[in-house]
């Protein structure tokens, strides 16, 4: 009769007996629960700060986009809703901001690109002395957005500058000085361009290069048909870069025309950040809710547009 298996019927087995608890249930329920205290426990300190510097100001912004600020801070904000934010964003200043952001990183991203390519294409090869040239095209990433814009406009200084004459490269005409500023912006971005798609090229592997080439394909087929489809991964991380930095220009902006020419130059960000006080606190929230859903959107369609055309080698 002990051989029996033993059925549990309302904490009693068949023979009558009791059922005493399987006390391996109760470490496993502990053991569940110390395992999620201490996942919580390593978490805490990415949501805290992740809660402070981000979650807790996109509150924020909404506060102020939905509320009406007097420039007197000693009277109590108005709720208005959603008025104040679709009449920022359907107002003649957010799309004016708009143009002149499409237009920079019209300007900034496929020019970008494509000199980030040539220079690493040029640098890849086997060549004596070829490191230094690495160096050079590199040295770039260890220039801040503010060096970059005082070497450029003393190139471009209308008195002392080498290129005072170049009238494209004028910061003082209203046609030229966005394209100008755009140029600083290439110049300074280069050097990460560089270094990616470097590294890129040098993971390629040789075998494939060579097959192509007894299979008769000429420099840029190969470039094309064999080289583009492995380093397509690091390309689209760079147009996402690229594309993200170029709607976040304020800084070189502000150090090289201040948003003039007559107003040629105030991209989105450099309205938001509005050094001369011109807009409220609540026009100020709306553009960056305007420019934080452009910047996600625009990113996520090159994201999905461009990720269909990436190979990823196995």
């Amino acid at each position: 009769m002990s051989d029996l298996p033993v059925a549990e019927v309302g904490g009693e087995d068949l023979l009558g007996g009791t059922v005493l608890p399987d006390p391996r249930a109760g470490r496993k329920v502990g053991g569940k629960v110390k395992d999620a205290l201490l996942a919580y426990a390593f978490l805490a300190p990415a949501l805290v700060t992740f809660g402070v510097f981000a979650y807790y100001p996109l509150y924020r912004l909404f506060w102020y986009a939905t509320h009406y600020q007097s420039r007197f801070r000693n009277r109590p904000a108005t709720w208005v809703g959603g008025e104040q934010l679709v009449d920022t964003l359907t107002g003649d200043d957010f799309l004016s901001g708009l143009a002149h952001s499409g237009t920079y990183m019209l300007y900034t991203v496929p020019l970008g690109l494509l000199l980030g390519v040539l220079l690493a294409v040029t640098a890849h090869r086997r060549l004596k002395g070829i490191k230094v040239f690495q160096t050079i095209f590199s040295s770039t990433v260890a220039s801040s957005v503010a060096v970059a814009a005082v070497i450029f406009f003393t190139l471009v200084n209308p008195e002392v500058g080498y290129f005072k004459d170049v009238s494209w490269l004028s910061l003082t005409n209203p046609t030229s000085a966005l394209f100008a500023v755009s140029l600083s912006s290439v110049w300074q971005n280069l050097g990460l361009t560089f270094i990616i798609v470097l590294a890129a090229l040098q993971a390629v592997p040789e075998e494939l290069n060579e097959a192509a080439l007894l299979d008769g394909f000429g420099p840029v087929r190969r470039f094309l048909r064999v080289t583009v489809p492995l380093i397509s991964p690091a390309l689209m991380f760079l147009a996402i870069v690229l594309v993200v930095n170029a709607l976040q220009a304020y800084a070189q902006i502000e150090l090289l025309t201040q948003g003039g020419p007559g107003g040629a130059t105030e991209t989105l960000l450099y309205k938001i950040a509005d050094p001369r006080g011109i807009r409220s606190l609540g026009t100020r929230a709306s553009l960056s809710i305007g420019l934080f859903v452009l910047t996600a959107g625009v990113a996520g369609v090159q994201y999905s547009l461009l990720s269909k055309r990436v190979h990823y080698g196995e």
